[in-house]
């Protein structure tokens, strides 16, 4: 696994800008002041309908059965034993070892049974079950089978353990083909513990919505652990699910207002063979923790139609507030539309993509931080505003392309195709073996500061771009090779200047101005060979001195680099590798 660069750097600075390089990360938000520094970080705020209120406004409400909306004073007893069961109450019916419940109430099952439930209840009726110690394990099919009702919920006693296990595999035409299966709406809620496992084929499934309010579930599926066909909402709870196939996963894609995931709250860990999260529409988090690992993590060998990614949606995913970590061999987090990420603290460790997106990847706020990837972020269109990103890449650090473009994603020749890479406010941190920020239309840095270790082989540029780089406004300074190095427009409002200067790892460069200031200093991680700077501090036609201990060269603002590029002709996707980023 590759090591994570990390930096410690006072970002901007009232007077000036000070980048000092050392062995950890250290990043300030608006207004706060490290050691004398003090720090104020520029951001934009942007409109935008990758929010999670936005995208979760687009679709239809999902169901949910409130545990004030039942009395469990009134619960039917249901007591289990071995291959049969008994009630006193005329709406269960007992043949063998079925439990079948035929009309609308609460009903507390306990005990031990060799067979299953089910519920077929009118069409308007809401069923309840408590599952008050309950272990059901059923050979020959599913456990819990609700074939009709209106909604129904289980509910989990506080202090109890129940558990269900299913037969080992289930013919093709079998409807019901998962431990817990319903045609239905279905609610988990309680502060007991149910653990599942799914021996045949799916966990819990719902063909409505399958919502978890609370409670310890525990999914162990041979295929996909947690699927609601309408929406899967856990909006609480403690969640942890082992699957062969997808670990949570909405797949109603005959409506463009469901199949979506939801995740607002709880504490939820997956272990997915394939995907993690699998939305046909939306994948949104707005809260609590998710870990995922996907196909056995960034490091693991695939077969070749095998792309297991943590998470992903067919139009958005919207990551609002919480806590996200994926390891995924494939794409980190993949959406066939757009990625917006404003607030969640998302944490990346990938074999392909850390952030692909086939339209739009927008960064507000939060802390991004990719730990290993091939390409870091990838979209046709990508605009950071806001928040901390850190991005480690084997290839490019972010990329702005798309399949439109010549040669696909990851490659672009020298034309400009449309495509945009836009950073207005934040902090953003590329360690690239690759291009570092690498755009096969335009390149526009209008705030925020950027700092940028690119690559040492001469076939990659630190910025690179095919329709040229506008610099209006925020920090930026770049490292790395010569041969492919651009530097930004003639044009740009906010001057900049570039220097033909080198150094080995560990190498320190102070850029300074006639008087002697410190504009900037920063220790590189690796070998560089240009270095190209900008902030409000530089003058437009003054010289400036870039010093590397024994070696001081001076540039003048607006010179491009020797035997680099100009604005405009870097050479776009040239420095990539594969098509569509993937890893060679």
């Amino acid at each position: 696994m590759r090591r994570r660069l990390a930096l410690l750097f006072a970002p901007l600075v009232v007077t000036g800008v000070v980048l000092a390089g050392c062995t950890a990360v250290t990043t300030s938000t608006a207004e706060s002041t490290t050691a004398d520094t003090a720090v104020i970080e520029t951001t934009v705020t942007v409109d935008s309908d990758l929010a999670a209120e936005a995208v979760l406004a687009a679709n239809e409400d999902y169901t949910t059965v409130n545990d004030d909306e039942w009395d469990a004073a009134s619960a039917v007893d249901v007591t289990l034993s071995g291959s049969s069961a008994s009630s006193s109450s005329d709406a269960v019916t007992i043949d063998g070892s079925t439990v079948t419940i035929t009309a609308a109430g609460v009903y507390r099952l306990s005990g031990d049974l060799a067979g299953s439930v089910v519920v077929a209840a009118p069409d308007d009726a809401l069923v309840v079950l408590i599952l008050d110690g309950a272990t059901i394990e059923n050979t020959s099919g599913a456990v819990i089978d609700v074939q009709t009702a209106d909604d129904v919920a289980i509910y989990l006693e506080s202090g109890t353990t129940n558990a269900v296990s299913d037969a080992s595999s289930y013919a093709d035409e079998a409807e019901a083909n998962a431990a817990i299966y319903a045609a239905t709406d279905l609610t988990i809620s309680g502060d007991g513990t149910l653990t599942v496992d799914g021996n045949g084929n799916d966990g819990i499934t719902s063909t409505d919505d399958l919502v978890i309010l609370s409670g310890t579930i525990e999914v162990d599926a041979i295929d996909d652990g947690l699927r609601g066909k309408d929406a899967l909402v856990i909006e609480g709870g403690t969640v942890t699910v082992t699957a062969g196939g997808d670990g949570l996963k909405s797949d109603q894609d005959d409506d463009a207002t469901r199949g979506y995931v939801l995740i607002a709250d709880g504490t939820v860990q997956v272990t997915a063979g394939d995907d993690g999260i699998a939305a046909a529409t939306d994948a949104v988090v707005t809260g609590g923790t998710v870990t995922i690992e996907a196909g056995r993590g960034a490091d693991a060998a695939l077969s070749a139609d095998a792309d297991p990614k943590g998470i992903t949606a067919g139009v958005v995913v919207a990551l609002d507030e919480g806590t996200v970590n994926v390891d995924a061999a494939d794409d980190a987090v993949h959406s066939d539309g757009s990625v917006g990420i404003g607030g969640a603290d998302v944490t990346l460790s990938t074999g392909d993509d850390g952030i692909h997106a086939e339209q739009t990847v927008e960064i507000r706020s939060g802390e991004v931080t990719v730990t290993e990837s091939y390409e870091g972020i990838e979209g046709a269109d990508i605009a950071i505003s806001g928040g901390t990103v850190d991005v480690t890449a084997s290839d490019d650090g972010l990329n702005a392309a798309s399949g439109s473009s010549s040669g696909g994603m990851g490659g672009g020749g020298m034309q400009n195709s449309g495509e945009t890479l836009t950073i207005s406010g934040g902090i953003v941190t590329i360690d690239a073996d690759g291009d570092g920020l690498d755009s096969n239309g335009t390149i526009v840095i209008s705030g925020g500061q950027t700092v940028v270790f690119g690559p040492t082989n001469s076939g990659n540029g630190a910025l690179d771009s095919n329709g040229g780089i506008e610099v209006t406004g925020g920090t930026v300074l770049a490292l790395g090779s010569s041969g492919m190095a651009e530097t930004p427009d003639s044009t740009s409002s906010q001057s900049w200047v570039a220097a033909s200067v080198s150094g080995s790892a560990g190498t320190t460069v102070t850029i300074t101005d006639s008087s002697g200031t410190v504009l900037a200093e920063v220790t590189s991680p690796k070998q560089f060979e240009t270095v190209v700077f900008s902030s409000a501090d530089v003058a437009s036609g003054a010289t400036y001195t870039f010093s590397t201990g024994s070696t001081t060269v001076s540039a003048q603002t607006g010179t491009a680099l020797s035997g680099g590029m100009g604005g405009g002709m870097g050479g776009g996707g040239m420095g990539g590798g594969g098509g569509g980023g993937q890893r060679p």
